[in-house]
C-alpha cells in the first residue's frame, strides 16, 4: 500500500502518519527526516537545504526531489509506503506523479488531515517534540495530551518520559505564518498539490477528514478510509 498524507503543520499528520505506518507495516518516509539525515551527514544536497530551513524557507524543489526520490528507492520501501511532507506544491507533485508512474509504481490513497489556519497556528505554538520520538503527542494548551510537568520544572514526554523541547521556529509568528501561506495556496502551494491529486482520477483514492476531533476519532476515520 503507498499513500501520500497531506494537513498543515499542526494538523497531526505525523501522528496519523506513524499509526498507519505501524498498522500496515509500511515504511513511513518524512520529508523532515531526509533533510536531516542529508544535513547530519553532511552531505551536499544537505547542506544546501539547511540554509532555506533556518531561514523558514521551503526547500527548493531541484534540491528536494533527488534526495525524496533517492529515498523511495531504498529497499524497505518495496512492500509500500507513507510519504509525509512531500509534495509540498503543485509542481513537485506533477513531477512525483510523473516519477511514480515511469516506475510503474501505484500510488494507491491521498489522505488529507483538513483543519482551519487559525487552529493548526495554536497546535504548532504550544506543541513540544519529544527527543526520542517527534510523533509523540505532547501540548501544553490542550489536557488530553499535556507533557508531565517534573518536580524543577521542566517537561518530559507524556509518551515514554524522554526530555522536550520546542522549535524555535514554532515560536515565530512569521516564521508559522511563511509555512502556513505555503500551504493554504490553492494556486501553486501544498493545496494546489492536494487539488492536483483530486482532479487526476485514476486509481488514486482521495481521502480528506477533519482534523479537529481529538486523535483517536481523526485515526477511526482515517482508518475506515483505508479498508
Amino acid at each position: 500500500m503507498n499513500i501520500l498524507i497531506f494537513g498543515p503543520n499542526g494538523s497531526g499528520k505525523g501522528t496519523q502518519g506513524a499509526i498507519v505506518q505501524e498498522k500496515y507495516n509500511i515504511a513511513h518516509i518524512e520529508s523532515g527526516a531526509i533533510f536531516r539525515k542529508n544535513i547530519g551527514g553532511g552531505t551536499e544536497l544537505g547542506k544546501q537545504a539547511k540554509e532555506y530551513i533556518d531561514r523558514g524557507d521551503l526547500v527548493p524543489d531541484d534540491i528536494t526531489i533527488p534526495m525524496i526520490l533517492d529515498r523511495l528507492k531504498e529497499d524497505d520501501c518495496k512492500d509500500g509506503w507513507l510519504l509525509d511532507g512531500f509534495p509540498r506544491n503543485k509542481v513537485q507533485a506533477e513531477t512525483l506523479a510523473k516519477a511514480l508512474s515511469d516506475a510503474d509504481i501505484n500510488l494507491d490513497y491521498v489522505i488529507e488531515i483538513v483543519l482551519p489556519r487559525d487552529i493548526a497556528k495554536l497546535r504548532i505554538t504550544g506543541r513540544r517534540l519529544c527527543e526520542n520520538d517527534n510523533n509523540h503527542p505532547n501540548h501544553i494548551a490542550f489536557d488530553a495530551i499535556k507533557p508531565v510537568e517534573n518536580a524543577d520544572g521542566s517537561l518530559s514526554c507524556r509518551v515514554c518520559g524522554g526530555a522536550l523541547s520546542a522549535r524555535a521556529d514554532d515560536q515565530d509568528d512569521d516564521a508559522i505564518d511563511k509555512r502556513h501561506d505555503i500551504y493554504y495556496d490553492e494556486n501553486t502551494g501544498t493545496m494546489a498539490a492536494v487539488n492536483f491529486f483530486k482532479g487526476r482520477g485514476g486509481d488514486t483514492a482521495v481521502v480528506s477528514v477533519d482534523g479537529s476531533p481529538s486523535i483517536g476519532e481523526v485515526t477511526e476515520k482515517v482508518m475506515n478510509a483505508l479498508k
